[in-house]
């Protein structure tokens, strides 16, 4: 277990929520699926600050609502 919690990515409830397909959001962003796949999983090492900003401007949310700290 981790000792200071870790972060977590909620692309796939917002993706869900606004009925948009990953395949829809790799092709209107220039995304890579198997990296994007990645980060719906929740498995990355990094956050790659960028590719954040362009979630939040596509999906039309705010950071908070993109990531989350689990205890």
């Amino acid at each position: 277990m981790e000792k200071y919690g870790h972060i977590e990515l909620r692309i796939e409830e917002l993706l869900k929520e606004r009925n948009i397909s990953k395949n829809k959001v790799c092709k209107d962003l220039d995304l890579s699926r198997p990296n994007f796949n990645k980060y719906c999983r929740n498995q990355f090492q990094r956050i790659d600050a960028n590719l954040i900003a362009k979630l939040c401007f596509y999906l039309n949310c705010e950071i908070q609502e993109l990531i989350i700290y689990v205890d």
